[in-house]
């Protein structure tokens, strides 16, 4: 007759750290798509980066820009690119 006895705890008490992780895991990754987004855009289509003023005033965005609205024909664009090449070195747009 040892209906008092106590056996301790038992497995049952593993379920509370586990739920205490699953609610951190929970909040920190409800935290990384909405809070902590870093610059990214707001919208809740895909991810888009933020790049910064620095690729807008670019001399190659400038180039592109005024070759996009008249301001030079095509073979001034292609010889201001070159130069511009030669300036900088390899543009990222260029295959490996």
């Amino acid at each position: 007759m040892n209906a008092l006895a106590y056996d301790g705890p038992g497995p049952w008490i593993l379920f509370f750290p586990l739920f205490w992780a699953v609610a951190v895991a929970g909040v920190v990754a409800l935290l990384r798509r909405t809070a902590w987004r870093g610059g990214r855009g707001r919208l809740g289509g895909p991810r888009q980066y933020y790049r910064g003023p620095q690729d807008h005033d670019s001399p190659l965005a400038v180039l592109g820009r005024r070759f996009a609205s008249g301001e030079i024909d095509e073979d001034e664009y292609w010889r201001r690119l070159s130069v511009l090449d030669e300036e900088f070195g390899r543009r990222k747009t260029d295959p490996a």
